[in-house]
């Protein structure tokens, strides 16, 4: 067994359900995110646009696949359906997004970048635990054995 076998069958092996409740939450709230990054996209290229100069293009598609990954990577992540590609989707977006946030913003009460850390942390723990017991994976895998039984 390599190391990613043996780091799956642990995941597989060590997954407390309440991590699914997490797991749900933690979806929801990217996919949240996407939706209010699609809101504010014009508002989000243009700040990038200062990192980034004469570059519209390379923005407009990196704020897309910014929107896909939280909306479909949520929502995949929510549902427990291949939960490990869903984080491996989002964790460069959360990792871009601890650089892009300005350091004015780093004490506020509600501070952005807290919750980057949280989420980036959950993403990471879900990459090596799995999707659970409470997941569309669970159901499928557990249909397969029924039928082949």
């Amino acid at each position: 067994m390599n190391l990613l076998q043996r780091l799956e069958y642990w995941g597989d092996r060590h997954h407390p359900k309440w991590a699914d409740i997490l797991r749900f939450a933690l979806g929801l709230f990217l996919c949240y995110k996407g939706i209010e990054f699609l809101e504010n996209m014009s508002t989000m290229i243009s700040r990038m646009s200062g990192m980034l100069p004469n570059s519209y293009f390379a923005l407009s598609i990196l704020s897309h696949y910014i929107v896909f990954a939280h909306l479909v990577g949520g929502l995949m992540l929510a549902f427990g359906l291949l939960t490990r590609a869903a984080c491996i989707m989002q964790i460069p977006i959360l990792i871009g997004a601890i650089f892009f946030i300005n350091q004015e913003e780093m004490f506020r009460p509600f501070q952005q970048m807290t919750i980057t850390v949280i989420c980036l942390a959950g993403l990471i723990y879900f990459l090596i635990a799995g999707n659970g017991p409470w997941s569309v994976d669970k159901y499928f895998d557990e249909k397969k054995r029924e039928k082949n039984t």
